[in-house]
């Protein structure tokens, strides 16, 4: 029989991914809608140099997002190599 113990870190850590991967997407939608914004204020005649902030924010985004993906992806496959 499993350990109660155990099996909570387990059903933690199940709900924990979710969370991360539902995280994920959120700023990837974040980032998306900045950079149709500065795709829209490029067409309306703003600069590059005066939407390079914005720019700036939505690139730091994407990072985020990328870091966060990436500790997911790693610490899944390892709990998938625990659990063989």
């Amino acid at each position: 029989m499993a350990s109660p113990i155990l099996s909570d870190l387990e059903t933690a850590v199940t709900a924990a991914t979710t969370v991360m991967a539902s995280a994920t997407a959120l700023i990837n939608g974040f980032a998306a809608r900045l950079e149709a914004a500065i795709a829209a204020a490029l067409a309306n005649g703003a600069t590059a140099e005066e939407l390079a902030p914005v720019q700036a924010e939505a690139d730091a985004l994407k990072a985020s997002s990328a870091d966060l993906s990436a500790a997911v992806t790693a610490n899944t496959a390892a709990a998938t190599e625990r659990k063989r």
